[in-house]
């Protein structure tokens, strides 16, 4: 194995690895592992090839901002090149992004705006129109456009698409992929065009996207709905788009998208996005459906490692509604995090208060039980602990049990969901009880995500 010069001679040259423990059916399904970029994900290929075609062409030089609309992976392999090239780079990101995603892009040195992930393109908060319009009142700023760039799809047509042929050694019947910028999907249609015409595309969308509907059945809808999967599907048609190749389409819900990417990791030990599990889930729907056996190739388009606060975290999971929980037809059924499980966050009365603080900020709790010996002695809360420490930091030594409150509001297990109401309104949290046993906090965001799953099963 050679030694590289620099990261960016990492990018692209991903392994592909075969499905062994999933129902693929009669075929035989690969999987593109970009997610071994150096970046984390396949838009490094693209993140390269519009900076270096942008400086070949003289639009961009020193000095330069660069400014992108991106749902994060565009965005971090533009960070990636940019932090090696030295160019400033502002990023507009829809705020349904993974905060592990956000993160990411700040420690690479990217500036990130935030803006609302509700609005349809037109809106001037919509990411892209508001990255353009930023990109037009800034000194020496270019936007970069991966939506209208033609070196999105070029890095697949030039690059990709070979690797693929080569790897796969010129047997292959279809390619399953999603659409973000569509680069992809237009760029290995180009290649494949030339190269092997009957290499089948397919695409995997998300359900909500408006670009099922638009390959399997012809119409363009204008209304278009939400979806958590990131960074595919969308809700119009990029101009760089080329569809004409692929021959149909699976609308996948959030739902299958997720716990099949959980599954993939459990399986198969590929940590990918969600949509991969988006990918992966279209993939072994077509595999399925076919009566001869076929070749076929997807990709892990990103890394998991982004997503471990949403598709990997259980209580997300189930906040959503996506995992399935035993029904018990009274207040347990809002409680996040069950004692008896041992899923309860709680703290010692002996504990010092710097413990506490540290837990609460691990796991994102504002209140924390006090427990000994299974049985719930008080409940310190964020601003009981914060009162504690005011007036001198020494006092994050004392003990927790100098700062709870015992005086608790308990609530019965079998009393109704109205009970919870005069407790939320003071600011308080539910500690439900079956008797004198702690069963676990009732919040008020619980509340609000239990009667939102009730909405969606309705």
């Amino acid at each position: 194995m050679p030694v590289f010069n620099n990261v960016l001679e990492l990018i692209g040259d991903t392994p592909v690895l075969r499905i062994n423990h999933l129902d693929t059916g009669p075929c035989e399904l690969f999987i593109k592992l970009e997610s071994q970029n150096p970046g984390g994900s396949i838009k490094d290929r693209i993140g390269l090839k519009m900076i270096e075609d942008a400086e070949a062409a003289g639009q961009i030089s020193p000095g330069t901002t660069l400014v992108e609309g991106t749902a994060g992976n565009t965005g971090l392999g533009l960070a990636l090149v940019a932090a090696q090239k030295g160019y400033r780079l502002v990023l507009v990101i829809p705020d349904k992004m993974s905060r592990e995603k956000i993160s990411n892009l700040k420690a690479m040195g990217a500036e990130v705006v935030l803006t609302r992930s509700d609005v349809a393109k037109g809106h001037p908060e919509y990411y892209q129109d508001l990255a353009k319009r930023l990109a037009s009142e800034m000194d020496d700023a270019f936007f970069i456009n991966q939506f209208g760039n033609p070196s999105n799809p070029k890095a697949h047509e030039e690059v990709t698409g070979p690797e693929i042929w080569t790897q796969m050694e010129g047997e292959l019947d279809a390619i399953v992929l999603g659409v973000g910028s569509s680069g992809t999907v237009t760029g290995l249609s180009r290649y494949f065009a030339r190269e092997a015409p009957h290499v089948e595309l397919v695409l995997a969308d998300p359900e909500g996207s408006i670009l099922a509907e638009y390959i399997n059945q012809g119409t363009l809808s204008s209304k278009s709905s939400s979806w958590l999967v990131e960074g595919i599907g969308e809700d119009f048609l990029p101009t760089i788009s080329d569809f004409t190749r692929v021959s149909k389409a699976y609308a996948i819900s959030d739902r299958e998208s997720f716990l099949v990417g959980r599954e993939l990791l459990i399986r198969e030990g590929i940590l990918g996005g969600s949509s991969t599990g988006t990918l992966v889930a279209a993939a072994l729907r077509y595999c399925r459906e076919q009566a001869a056996s076929k070749r076929i190739l997807t990709f892990a388009c990103d890394t998991g490692n982004r997503y471990l606060s949403k598709m990997f975290n259980d209580f997300w999971m189930r906040d959503q509604g996506f995992l399935e929980t035993t029904s018990h037809g009274d207040l347990r059924d809002l409680i996040a995090r069950p004692f008896e499980s041992h899923d309860t966050v709680t703290i010692g009365p002996d504990e010092p208060l710097a413990n506490a603080y540290t837990r609460m900020k691990l796991y994102d709790v504002s209140q924390l039980p006090v427990v000994a010996n299974d049985r719930l002695l008080g409940i310190l809360d964020e601003s009981d602990l914060l009162l504690a420490v005011a007036e001198s930091s020494s006092r994050f030594r004392d003990p927790v049990r100098d700062a709870m409150v015992t005086e608790l509001t308990e609530v019965d297990v079998r009393a109704p969901v109205t009970d919870l109401m005069p407790i939320f309104e003071k600011d308080f949290v539910a500690i439900v009880k079956e008797g004198e046993r702690f069963l676990g906090l009732i919040t008020r965001v619980d509340l609000l995500h239990y009667l939102r799953r009730k909405a969606d099963f309705q």
